[in-house]
């Protein structure tokens, strides 16, 4: 299967995208500049990920007038990392742009690393999200680009160890975008500190 696979350089998206080549699907990896503060950080992980373990080379596709528009503690200073960290319609945006891409390079699928629906904190982290966004994507785009889901039935703690046990290492997973972990944001709280 010819999948676009959402990359980040992070642990989630990282295993992801092992995952899927271990099963030899063909792979598109797209990483999103959306103004991130730790755009850097995660798109020099990202590539060096992929190098590392022999994944095709990700395609990076800037849109960072978004984050610089629409404020959150992802994308300013200004707001607080954690509890200001919803940045509304991010997931939906990676999905339409995932889909396009994926009409692009003849792909018939995409692929995001969200984890079990319980753990979710915000609304498009959701079952009922994916549908939607399914459903829109098939209408806008005008034909089926199915959205998978492969660490659906994970808890961060189960991806942590099936990473360690496929010798992942070397991802970013802070919002930050610092040199050592902040300790404050979500993807800290969930990975760093919660191992």
């Amino acid at each position: 299967m010819a999948i676009v696979s959402l990359v980040s350089g992070g642990l989630d998206s990282s295993l992801m995208s092992l995952l899927a080549k271990e099963n030899d699907n063909m792979l598109h990896p797209l990483f999103i500049n959306y103004g991130q503060l730790s755009y850097e950080k995660e798109w020099l992980a990202c590539q060096t990920m992929h190098h590392k373990y022999g994944l095709p080379i990700p395609k990076k596709m800037d849109i960072d007038g978004y984050g610089k528009t629409i404020l959150s503690g992802l994308t300013s200073k200004e707001k607080a990392i954690k509890d200001e960290a919803f940045l509304p319609g991010r997931n939906l945006v990676f999905l339409v742009m995932g889909a396009a891409y994926a009409k692009e390079v003849g792909a018939t699928a995409i692929a995001i690393g969200l984890l079990k629906e319980e753990t979710a904190i915000f609304n498009d982290q959701t079952d009922q999200f994916l549908q939607k966004a399914q459903d829109i994507i098939q209408y806008s785009i005008g034909e089926e680009i199915q959205i998978l889901t492969p660490l659906r039935d994970f808890y961060k703690q189960e991806v942590v160890a099936l990473a360690k046990l496929k010798g992942l290492d070397g991802t970013y997973s802070c919002h930050a975008g610092g040199d050592e972990p902040c300790e404050e944001c979500i993807a800290c709280e969930e990975y760093h500190f919660k191992e």
